[in-house]
C-alpha cells in the first residue's frame, strides 16, 4: 500500500500542472481574502499543501516572505524548478502538516490554506494541523482557509475529505475572531462545480 508521501508525488509527477483537479487560473477569490489584512503583501505568509500551485507566482509577485509546506517530494521540487530565483525569498518545508513544524513560535503573519485542510480526516492530524497554527502564528495573526464545504465533493485525488463550514473552522479556531466567511463555487479544469467555504479569522492579540 502506497504511504501518502507516494500517492501525492505520483499525481505530481503524472499530471500535467494544469490537469489537477484543484488547478486555479484565477486567484481574484483568494486576493480579495488577503486584501482584507492590511499590509498582507509585506506580511510572513505560510501556506500548506502548495504544491505545484499558481498561486506561488502570486505571491512572489508581492514582497511577502514565504514558509511554503508540502508533503510531496516531488511537487516541492517542480516548484522550485519554476522559481529558481526565489530561494532567498522562500523557506520549503517537506513534511505531514499535523507533525510538528520547524517554526519558530509566533514567526507567522498569516496562515493561508487553500484546499489542505479537509484532505485531513483523523481527528488526531487535524489537532496537528490547528496546534501548528496557533502555535505559529502571531499574535494578532490571520487565518484564510478555503475548503471543501458541507454542499461539497467527499472525495479528491482518491482520497477522503472532510467537509467544513465557517462553524466547524470556528470551534477549532475559538479565541479567534471570525471576520469573514463566504460559500464560493470553483469550477475545476474538467468543468464541475466544487462548492467551497472561504473564511478569513483574525487572532485575538491581548
Amino acid at each position: 500500500m502506497k504511504t501518502l508521501t507516494e500517492h501525492w508525488d505520483e499525481i505530481f509527477h503524472n499530471t500535467e500542472h494544469q490537469q489537477l483537479g484543484w488547478y486555479e487560473k484565477n486567484f481574484s477569490q483568494t486576493l480579495k481574502f488577503l486584501d482584507q489584512i492590511p499590509d498582507w503583501e509585506n506580511k510572513t505568509l505560510f501556506v500548506p499543501g502548495i504544491g505545484t500551485s499558481g498561486l506561488l507566482d502570486v505571491l512572489l509577485g508581492a514582497n511577502a516572505k514565504l514558509v511554503l509546506n508540502d508533503l510531496s517530494p516531488k511537487a516541492i521540487e517542480k516548484a522550485k524548478l519554476r522559481h529558481p530565483d526565489a530561494e532567498n525569498r522562500v523557506h520549503w518545508i517537506c513534511q505531514d502538516i499535523s507533525q510538528p513544524l520547524p517554526i519558530e513560535p509566533d514567526s507567522i503573519d498569516i496562515w493561508l490554506d487553500r484546499a489542505v485542510l479537509h484532505f485531513l480526516t483523523d481527528p488526531s492530524s487535524i489537532r496537528g494541523y490547528f496546534q501548528n497554527l496557533k502555535t505559529t502564528l502571531k499574535k494578532g495573526g490571520y487565518a484564510v482557509f478555503a475548503e471543501f464545504s458541507k454542499t461539497g465533493a467527499t472525495k479528491c485525488a482518491g482520497l477522503n475529505v472532510k467537509q467544513y463550514d465557517a462553524q466547524d473552522l470556528h470551534v477549532e479556531l475559538s479565541t479567534f475572531k471570525l471576520i469573514q466567511s463566504e460559500d464560493y463555487i470553483y469550477v475545476n479544469p474538467k468543468g464541475d462545480d466544487r462548492p467551497y467555504i472561504y473564511a478569513l479569522f483574525q487572532e485575538n492579540d491581548s
